[in-house]
């Protein structure tokens, strides 16, 4: 297993990562998603399909062609065949604030092993958004619509956020040096820090947090996300159509369905 990125060392070009005056306290407004490792292919959603109707014979389509099978993959999801689509695995380092984990792992289609609270010092990382993120909300649950801010309400957002992390940070420092428990000391901690975990999970799964998590005009049935889970919703499916092209093509041909 590689060594865990330190986020502090990580530069991204949608980061604002400048420091805090009061102190080392690091400001971000992106996420991180890293392909740490992945068994996934087109061929693996056709071996394990022809299986139902060739037996043992299918292990020679291990290493088939796909694309001469892309029709057969392109029938597997338009008629919702899920299980073929589950023989392959992709593994993830996410960066994210807590509260974009608390929305990720209502996916239980996934594995998870995050960085513990309990065991190590949590980093004085924290989320703000910048201006490119939509502020102001409109519409009725189910259905919200985003607008951006005015510069005064975006000025609020940034120095609020600032202020009250440098606070809680303190506030975690100070019961640290007093000799109080990290699983205790914790709790003053806002869901703006960033938290980090290893994700793992399968095409089908991956379809399904898609489906959810991503805005996209072309689904058939409309999703709308926070901006924070779709970012990292974007960089997973930058990851699963490179690694399945014809997979990817049919979830999105069959109105991002998933099967």
């Amino acid at each position: 297993m590689p060594n865990l990125p330190d986020s502090s060392d990580h530069d991204s070009s949608d980061a604002s990562d400048a420091s805090d005056a009061s102190g080392d306290i690091t400001f971000r407004s992106d996420v991180t998603v890293e392909l740490v490792r992945a068994s996934a292919r087109d061929a693996d959603v056709v071996f394990a399909a022809r299986v139902s109707t060739v037996g043992e014979s299918s292990v020679e389509d291990v290493d088939s062609d796909a694309q001469r099978s892309a029709g057969l993959i392109r029938y597997l999801m338009r008629e919702r065949h899920g299980s073929p689509f589950e023989h392959n695995s992709m593994t993830f380092f996410v960066q994210a604030p807590i509260f974009v984990w608390r929305e990720h792992m209502r996916h239980r289609i996934a594995s998870y092993n995050e960085e513990s609270g309990r065991y190590r010092e949590l980093r004085p990382i924290f989320y703000v958004p910048d201006q490119t993120r939509s502020v102001v909300q409109d519409g009725k649950p189910g259905a919200y619509e985003f607008h951006p801010g005015t510069p005064e309400q975006y000025a609020v957002i940034d120095s609020a956020t600032r202020e009250s992390c440098v606070v809680a940070y303190d506030a975690y420092q100070r019961m640290l040096d007093a000799g109080i428990a990290r699983e205790l000391a914790r709790m003053v901690l806002p869901v703006t820090i960033y938290s980090s975990a290893y994700v793992t999970m399968n095409a089908r799964a991956l379809m399904n947090f898609l489906s959810l998590r991503k805005k996209s005009d072309d689904a058939t049935y409309p999703s709308y996300p926070q901006r924070e889970i779709e970012m990292v919703a974007e960089a997973y499916e930058e990851h699963f159509a490179r690694l399945m092209p014809i997979t990817h093509e049919a979830f999105v041909a069959s109105g991002r369905v998933a099967p």
